[in-house]
């Protein structure tokens, strides 16, 4: 009976333990929520890839894309062909479009900028996303769309899903099914936020909130 209690009362500690290092003292109790806390707390540099789009000419370094004009980015994933959780996201950008566009100006603050990824670059060139992009309304000044640049393709595309934790699986019938998020770039490119793509006010409070302290730092 107490080898039972002892081995009850072990087990209790052992887990209680387990899961205050799993959960980073018992603050997350997901992966995905595990990844928000830690660019939370340790925001993340843009990866070493090249990407090119309508409103980016040129093959770019994502980190001076993102730090051009020192502006607060938020950043999606997404590919044209797409007609499920990249329609959510187009039309939550819209949204977010529309709000940047009609917001008066913080004097000193950082613009916001959105900027939305594909990553299905063999497909999605650039007259493919400037058609899209025409689709969707977007205007270039507040709202980008790029790829990562060819002919670097498949490789630099992996990599950059990788370094985010955007996780993408072809559904057998030439699609792709993919996690979605907002990620909030700060003025200099670093990832240091990542809100679900229904937190669309509460991404964009934060964003705008980044945005007023780094103009005036």
């Amino acid at each position: 009976m107490r080898r039972t209690a002892l081995a009850s009362v072990m087990f209790a500690l052992l887990s209680y333990g387990a899961a205050h290092w799993l959960t980073h003292d018992f603050q997350v109790w997901t992966s995905e929520g595990a990844r928000r806390l830690e660019i939370a707390l340790d925001p993340l540099a843009a990866p070493l890839v090249d990407v090119e789009g309508p409103g980016v000419p040129r093959p770019t370094p994502l980190a001076q894309l993102l730090s051009n004009e020192g502006a607060v980015t938020v950043i999606d994933f997404m590919y044209t062909r797409c007609v499920t959780i990249c329609a959510e996201l187009g039309s939550t950008f819209q949204q977010m479009q529309a709000a940047i566009a009609q917001s008066e100006s913080v004097p000193g603050a950082a613009p916001l900028r959105l900027l939305s990824i594909s990553f299905d670059p063999e497909h999605d060139d650039t007259g493919v996303l400037a058609a899209y992009s025409a689709g969707l309304h977007a205007d270039p000044a507040i709202w980008r769309f790029a790829r990562v640049a060819q002919p670097a393709g498949k490789a630099d595309a992996r990599r950059l899903l990788d370094h985010y934790q955007v996780t993408v699986i072809p559904d057998g019938i030439g699609g792709f099914e993919h996690n979605a998020a907002l990620l909030v770039a700060d003025p200099t490119g670093r990832l240091v936020h990542v809100f679900d793509y229904a937190e669309l006010d509460t991404a964009l409070r934060y964003a705008r909130s980044l945005a007023t302290r780094s103009g005036v730092q």
